[in-house]
């Protein structure tokens, strides 16, 4: 797939991809689904949901690390700064040939525009939280995180 494609569907799923509302059983239910997924799968993951500032769930399986948690506080901050993923933050850099650094008034150390991050968008009010996952190479933390969002606004 072409940079412009993967970018284009990125965008697409922020677009398709928003809530109607979002609590905290929404979160629960949101996480288990994430944890479920990531067991049946035997992925080395952990996982991580936020409202605001606010630590609403959070999962590490078997095989996750510490360093999975310093990876989530670093691509819920890029969230948190562009109101997009993670990954189509980062795409979009490389595929100007840039990076996410101090030219975007950021500290990479405290800033990762790596996939897995997926934001938490309401309907007439914006982005709300953030869905994280870490653990397996970026595409592969932001499909996963986006496979369980799609189910979840499904109702499945």
């Amino acid at each position: 797939m072409s940079d412009d494609e993967l970018l284009r569907r990125l965008q697409e799923q922020e677009q398709r991809l928003i809530f109607t509302r979002f609590d905290n059983t929404d979160a629960w239910r949101l996480g288990c689904r994430l944890v479920d997924l990531a067991t049946r799968r035997a992925l080395p993951v952990a996982v991580d949901i936020r409202r605001g500032t606010q630590q609403l769930f959070h999962a590490a399986l078997p095989g996750s690390s510490a360093d999975n948690d310093a990876w989530i506080a670093r691509k819920v901050r890029v969230v948190h700064r562009f109101a997009e993923s993670s990954y189509l933050v980062g795409r979009r850099l490389a595929a100007k040939g840039a990076t996410l650094d101090a030219a975007y008034g950021v500290d990479p150390a405290r800033f990762a525009a790596h996939g897995g991050a997926f934001p938490v968008r309401v309907r007439d009010v914006g982005v709300v939280g953030v869905v994280t996952v870490s653990g397996l190479p970026q595409a592969d933390d932001h499909a996963l995180v986006v496979e369980a969002v799609e189910a979840h606004l499904a109702g499945g």
